[in-house]
């Protein structure tokens, strides 16, 4: 055999050898796809192939993540027509249509088909599955797409794909739910884009509105404040004569990202981490009261941050239309004007509403070529206005402007955009008046202040009792005794957003008043901090009062910290702070007031804890994760609690948890994940053990303290709990011997007896035991964890645990001897050492 001849023998065999390694990627009249087959893009990006969802039995054709291990499937071809075997068959047929059959069909109905109209026979069309995870039918000219996937959405929206309207062919894209995760079969919930001149997308159940998302405003979706933040998203809404859509990409093009509607109504965009092999969920709506459409009903503002009130208030110059019903807390009537008629052009104006998520914009006009003085104008020219808003901040340009019912609005603590509501001459009075009256004060204490700023800043910053005037009605000007002086704590630098709203002080004999000059029958509890007092300020408003003790651990420098970071925090799950007070040596915190104390005083108590059935404990679970998750990633701030335990855990009236008491918290940098202390502060048994030992804290601090949490509640032990037969071991060992077992159902509390769902209770103990492992890095984040509890998913195995043993030594030996001092009461503690 020659060299010539050789060359070519092997030429032949690597292209042959080519073939076989090259995956297949189209299906075409003679290339037909079966059941156990699938394509996969050239990029190895996506799959498509037959698939069973659930613990269903039947076959669907799909397009899943080739890449991500828990399979997810992001569309579905025939989710109304499933085939009942393995026979199934994809193929194009002479019409040059994609279609479905089972294998041996007698029938000429496919399935399921592309139905694609032709007017000659194209058998040399084909699909080809893209690397975007569009599966585009491409005509036998190679270049015109005669039907894509893209233009068929089923639950999932992936980069680069549109929702919405295409006017010039009528087709509308719409995300539609799975009915279950057995059944990817059309479901209840919808998702669309509507109106063309103020895009928003609507989330419907049925046909009923469910949520919003507010009007597209430039920069984000108006009601969702959290999709301005840029971090990997991308978002872009186009609207013209063609077509009314919104799309979204990533800035990194290797991130596997996806928006996503599940079977509960729950929309979501999230981020596949492939090191925790599990979805983290960035964003999902509605989560909270405000969050459902038309919460308050006409003319109403729906306010989630006013703690202890109902959420519902009117619109200015409005009232409840139905006072009963607000009395119960149902406010959908929503409300009506105030009695008298506006006059037009006869003194009424204008109340401006901050940071608020508008109306209903789908019963707004728009005129997109003013600006906003051009809107106040042309909507105070005709009577039938009621408000008024910019259309696009990003510009500053256009003008919507409602001449009906203004439904659906609520305010945000940042994100938002003005809305101006029309009000008669004595309402308009009123409100001017009001900011008259909050200026004159602000005025006569910035007097104060400058008098005594020296001094008071350098020595000691005294502040009286700063009371949010939005949460607590009693507003007077501060009664300054002679041994009294006040001062703004230098939180930071003074821009606007340092506070979300204005602060009015409320002298300190109100509080001695409300606490019946803190009385014991209004004692609520104590602790190494101090006593917390129940009190009722004039206006009704319930409060409680933190006295901090004279010999409190907590000093000025955390009182200030939890003054600081508490301000600026809004989230359901975390505890509300309405003001503070520093008068001579004492130091006090006034909190919202939530009936039902600490997580502390039911689960470790033999009476109460009865009273915690498995529902409301996972729902406890389950909130503190949230508030842990806003922490951490959701926030403003980078924030480490230090401090979590059962103590700092409250309950409302609903026995909702609220996560309290953030003196020693940490900010961490966007960038920072780890940092070092020589000052160890927490409550020994939920410290993880490179913080006690070693001072080293991060996020995994926290998760580690959430760990104990979990198995506390579940167990209804305390982390101290000890066996008498191994007196070395506690809670955590404990659990851990028993999940080794196969037995750790032996640790649930004997009060739930058998009433509660095993499987979800393991999950829980699971993730526990993930959440305290030795190594920081193999503890889970808090996304993850959130994701996790609530949503079916595999779940890694924990290693060994961080064992905190009951016997304990202090050594004094040397500086560099670690030394952790303890507490049998789960005070919070403190431990100094020199470096």
């Amino acid at each position: 055999m020659n060299v010539i001849t050789k060359a070519f023998l092997v030429s032949i065999l690597k292209l042959l050898l080519l073939q076989i390694c090259v995956s297949k990627d189209t299906v075409s009249v003679n290339e037909p796809l079966a059941d156990g087959e699938t394509l996969v893009s050239r990029g190895e990006k996506f799959t498509l192939g037959f698939f069973s969802p659930g613990n269903s039995s039947k076959r669907y054709v799909g397009i899943w993540y080739t890449s991500v291990t828990l399979q997810t499937v992001v569309w579905v071809a025939n989710r109304e027509h499933p085939i009942n075997d393995k026979s199934g068959v994809l193929s194009v047929n002479d019409q040059g249509n994609l279609v479905l059959f089972p294998k041996n069909y007698s029938s000429t109905t496919p399935v399921w088909s592309t139905n694609v109209t032709t007017t000659s026979s194209t058998s040399n069309s084909i699909a080809r599955l893209l690397d975007s995870g569009n599966l585009v039918l491409i005509r036998e000219d190679g270049r015109s797409v005669a039907w894509q996937s893209f233009d068929h959405p089923v639950n999932t929206l992936l980069p680069n794909a549109k929702l919405g309207i295409d006017r010039r062919t009528g087709l509308n894209r719409v995300l539609t739910s799975w009915k279950s995760l057995d059944d990817p079969g059309r479901g209840n919930w919808s998702r669309t884009v509507e109106n063309e001149a103020t895009p928003e997308t609507y989330l419907y159940k049925g046909r009923v509105r469910w949520w919003r998302s507010g009007p597209w405003d430039g920069y984000k979706w108006n009601g969702v404040p959290e999709t301005g933040r840029k971090f990997i998203f991308n978002a872009t809404v186009i609207s013209n004569n063609d077509e009314t859509v919104f799309m979204w990409n990533t800035t990194d093009s290797s991130v596997i990202a996806r928006i996503y509607l599940d079977e509960s109504g729950m929309v979501s965009r999230s981020l596949w981490h492939a090191q925790d092999k599990r979805w983290i969920i960035f964003y999902s709506a509605p989560t909270e009261e405000c969050d459902y459409y038309g919460h308050c009903g006409p003319f109403g503002m729906c306010d989630p941050y006013k703690a202890g009130v109902f959420e519902c208030s009117c619109l200015p110059g409005f009232q409840p239309k139905k006072s009963s019903d607000w009395y119960l807390r149902d406010g959908t009537g929503g409300c009506v004007r105030n009695p008298g008629v506006l006059t037009c052009s006869n003194g009424e104006g204008f109340v401006k509403i901050a940071n608020a998520k508008v109306p209903d914009t789908s019963l707004a006009k728009v005129s997109l070529g003013l600006d906003l003085k051009a809107c106040q104008l042309e909507c105070l020219r005709n009577c039938s206005c009621m408000a008024y808003s910019i259309a696009n901040v990003k510009t500053g340009t256009g003008c919507i402007a409602w001449f009906e019912d203004l439904i659906d609005s609520r305010v945000f603590t940042y994100g938002g955009q003005d809305l101006y509501v029309r009000v008669d001459a004595a309402e308009l009075a009123k409100y001017n008046n009001s900011s008259k009256n909050f200026l004159a004060k602000r005025g006569m204490l910035a007097v104060v202040l400058i008098s005594i700023a020296v001094p008071s800043i350098i020595g000691l910053c005294i502040l009286c009792c700063w009371i949010r005037s939005k949460q607590i009605g009693r507003q007077q000007v501060p009664k300054l005794p002679d041994n009294y002086s006040i001062a703004l704590l230098p939180f930071g630098d003074g821009s606007k957003d340092e506070f979300d709203e204005g602060l009015l002080s409320l002298d300190v004999d109100a509080i001695i008043a409300a606490t019946g000059n803190f009385s014991f029958a209004n004692k609520l509890g104590e602790g190494g901090f101090g006593s917390v007092y129940k009190g009722q300020l004039g206006s009704g408003q319930d409060i409680a009062v933190k006295r901090l003790s004279a010999t409190s651990r907590q000093g000025v420098e955390e009182f200030k910290n939890e003054v600081r970071l508490i301000s600026k925090l809004q989230h359901k799950n975390l505890v509300r702070l309405y003001g503070c007070c520093i008068h001579g040596e004492e130091k006090m915190l006034i909190y919202e007031f939530l009936p039902n104390r600490s997580l502390d005083f039911f689960i470790f108590d033999k009476a109460r804890r009865c009273l915690l059935d498995w529902g409301t404990r996972f729902e406890i679970i389950m909130g503190i994760a949230r508030g842990l998750l806003y922490l951490h990633q959701d926030s403003r701030l980078k924030i480490i609690h230090r401090d979590l335990k059962a103590g700092n855990v409250l309950l409302d009236a609903a026995m909702n948890p609220k996560i309290s008491d953030f003196g020693m918290a940490k900010i961490f940098g966007d960038d920072q994940t780890e940092a070092n202390t020589n000052r160890v502060i927490g409550t020994y048994g939920y410290m993880s053990p490179e913080y006690a030992m070693d001072g080293l804290y991060s996020l995994k601090s926290d998760v580690f303290s959430y760990g104990v949490l979990i198995l506390e509640i579940i167990s209804g032990r305390r982390n101290s709990y000890y066996l008498d037969e191994d007196p070395s071991k506690n809670l955590i060992g404990l659990v851990w011997e028993l999940w080794r077992e196969g037995t750790a159902l032996d640790i649930v509390d004997s009060s739930l007896g058998e009433a509660y769902p095993a499987r979800e209770v393991l999950k829980c103990i699971q993730v526990g035991l993930l959440c305290v492992q030795e190594n920081p890095t193999d503890r889970p984040t808090m996304s993850a964890i959130v994701f996790m509890l609530g949503n079916e998913t595999a779940l890694s195995s924990p290693n060994k645990p961080a064992f905190i043993l009951k016997t304990r030594q202090t050594s004094t030996s040397s500086s560099s001897t670690s030394k952790i001092a303890s507490s049998i009461n789960d005070v919070s503690i403190t431990r100094i050492e020199p470096r």
